[in-house]
């Protein structure tokens, strides 16, 4: 007989306690800790050897035939899984509410669609007429694109195995539930069951599964630690909801890199793809400003230039204020401790502002000597030049230290119509050359960085 059993299960990290309490040990999180019955199995004695339909196969006898990867139409999308949709894969994508991660999936699935393979799009928090008035809106139509209401993952396993879709997007995995489990939607138990349910039937069948995530209030995925050790490939959609630019960025992913970044700004018709994200980020950039440098950063293998935007102002208060947005705030407090210790820079009357254009977040250390540069630059109310760019890493000791690729982000620099980028001195140069077109000015120091920055915009 089956014995049943209930124990207290943290909905924030998964951690079980025999009792009641009111903050989790495992995370310090209150009232995170919810009352989950459990069934278990009385044990049997096999009645002879174990028997499976699965041996131990030698590497060189296993074949990957029907196992290429689906041609996605976006781009960026396929940049970040690592160039297109795995069969047989189970992707989770997460992002703030209202970020887009239902409108990007909605496209991706059109666009599948055209290629006549049918996707299947599972909703439980919209229902169908709701999901056409979205696809009317963004213009979208697809005749192999399927539509479901449905919170019963029993009942969404029978549509896969009735219409045996290529793709299926559930929209979300929190509104998932199974009728043998008694808890409600959303919680840790229905969570964790429903995403191993739908593992086992995508590795079965080879249907690559999308599942959408909700975030809590501190920006974690809901319920999931236990989500991302299941899944194969984890997507964040981020970016600020004032700005139009959203980052697609891989955290986990089996089948690809996990550096890799796709970006997308949202517009009427959808979230339309950044081919070129360094011209969209320099468009509104003004000129000879006080304040304002272009970093030289890395997102995956794609060189970015991102604009730095500095402001001291002098304060009456007796601990100045440091803001940071865009990058982090502790950087932001080393780097003003050095240009005050090693470059003389007087920043303790100072209100120190920076700000990273367009909504990013900046945490390469290639962006310090920028950073830096900026807040020099509106110190001493002297622009940089605006065809000069800046990459290096600062060290405690005022030091510039080299970064990698920098063969890349040079190149991005001159594409862009840089002339001249600052760089840290040293006696290694890339493999591939420096690119030609534009003059490459090596800095030991910060303070010589910022002398030679500061002078070459008067000249």
């Amino acid at each position: 007989m089956a014995k049943g059993y209930s124990v207290f299960v943290c909905q924030n990290c998964g951690r079980h306690s025999a009792r009641m309490m009111g903050r989790c040990p495992g995370c310090g999180e209150w009232g995170t800790l919810l009352e989950t019955e459990f069934t278990e199995p009385a044990p049997t004695r096999p009645a002879g050897p174990i028997q499976t339909h699965l041996r131990p196969r030698r590497l060189a006898e296993v074949t990957t035939d029907g196992l290429d990867r689906l041609s996605l139409p976006i781009g960026e999308f396929a940049r970040v899984l690592g160039g297109g949709i795995v069969p047989g894969s189970l992707v989770l994508i997460s992002g703030d509410p209202g970020i887009g991660k239902s409108t990007l999936l909605l496209q991706m699935a059109a666009r599948m669609a055209e290629q006549a393979a049918p996707v299947l799009f599972s909703s439980g928090e919209e229902s169908v007429q709701q999901i056409k008035m979205r696809a009317n809106r963004l213009g979208l139509d697809g005749d192999s694109l399927y539509l479901v209401t449905e919170t019963d993952l029993d009942s969404l396993v029978e549509f896969m195995n009735d219409l045996k879709p290529s793709i299926v997007i559930v929209d979300s995995i929190q509104t998932m539930r199974l009728r043998e489990i008694d808890s409600a939607a959303g919680t840790l138990t229905q969570i964790r069951t429903c995403a191993s349910r739908l593992q086992e039937v995508a590795k079965s069948s080879g249907v690559a599964v999308f599942l959408v995530g909700h975030v809590t209030k501190e920006g974690t995925i809901a319920g999931p630690r236990v989500l991302e050790h299941i899944v194969d490939t984890v997507l964040y959609l981020e970016g600020d909801r004032f700005h139009t630019y959203r980052l697609l960025r891989a955290i986990k992913n089996r089948f690809g890199a996990t550096s890799e970044v796709g970006v997308f700004e949202m517009q009427s018709r959808g979230m339309v793809e950044v081919t070129n994200p360094s011209e969209a980020f320099l468009a509104e950039r003004l000129a000879n400003a006080a304040g304002s440098a272009i970093a030289v950063t890395m997102e995956g293998t794609r060189p970015l230039l991102v604009e730095v935007q500095a402001l001291t102002s002098p304060t009456s208060f007796t601990n100045p204020r440091r803001t940071a947005n865009g990058v982090d705030f502790n950087r932001l407090l080393l780097l003003t401790a050095v240009l005050s210790k090693r470059v003389g820079l007087k920043l303790y009357d100072q209100d120190v502002f920076v700000n990273v254009v367009g909504g990013l977040q900046v945490g390469e250390p290639a962006a310090d000597l920028a950073i830096s540069a900026a807040i020099a630059s509106s110190k001493r109310d002297r622009p940089v030049a605006a065809d000069l760019a800046l990459v290096g890493e600062v060290g405690l000791s005022g030091e510039l230290r080299t970064v990698g690729q920098l063969g890349a982000r040079l190149h991005e620099a001159g594409k862009l119509g840089f002339r001249r980028c600052i760089v840290p001195k040293t006696l290694r140069r890339p493999a591939e050359g420096y690119p030609a077109g534009i003059e490459v000015v090596g800095a030991r120091s910060l303070q010589e960085a910022i002398e030679l920055t500061l002078l070459a915009s008067d000249g």
